[in-house]
């Protein structure tokens, strides 16, 4: 069984990363688990906070998913041509204290939708850098863009189009057969 730990970079309750996320998890192939963590109640990182409190609960069980997956899956939404501020603040947290060590050669592939035109091109983009910083292992032989998202999620959140979902499901099988 290989083991996928999936993260969405979206706090909104609609949102069409979260439901992408879901999506993947249902088309996941036989053989392939993904579980979803969320980064609600990830405080702003403060290393005073650090050093006074420690790590806080709420990234301690990121970290630990991190640890017990093979692979990282990161849904981003695309704010202002780049990666959500609360997104890559979950990752800087994360890679504190005994986290940094877990992120070394982990596999991981982003993907992402977005109401524009172009997908999350710029912020999947502006992601290389910080997983170069974090040495990780990106998966460079699938792309998933999910432009006008508004037309293939309902009012929930949830991916009601056929075809992106036979898209996700071979950019699923495929990441998952490179592990």
């Amino acid at each position: 069984m290989i083991t996928l730990f999936g993260l969405s970079g979206s706090l909104r309750r609609a949102s069409f990363n979260s439901g992408l996320l879901r999506a993947a998890q249902e088309v996941a192939p036989q053989g392939v688990q993904i579980e979803i963590g969320s980064i609600a109640g990830v405080p702003l990182y403060d290393g005073d906070l650090e050093a006074a409190e420690g790590i806080p609960a709420a990234v301690s069980r990121l970290t630990q998913a991190l640890a017990d997956a093979d692979g990282l899956l990161l849904v981003t939404p695309e704010y202002n041509n780049g990666i959500p501020g609360v997104f890559k603040n979950a990752l800087d947290w994360m890679s504190r204290g005994d986290g940094l060590p877990l992120f070394k050669g982990k596999p991981v592939a982003v993907m992402g939708a977005s109401p524009g035109n172009f997908g999350t091109t710029l912020a999947q983009t502006h992601w290389l850098p910080v997983l170069r910083a974090l040495n990780m292992r990106p998966w460079w032989d699938g792309r998933l863009m999910v432009s006008r998202a508004a037309d293939l999620f309902d009012d929930d959140g949830n991916l009601t189009d056929e075809k992106t979902r036979a898209r996700l499901s071979d950019f699923i099988a495929g990441f998952a057969g490179s592990i």
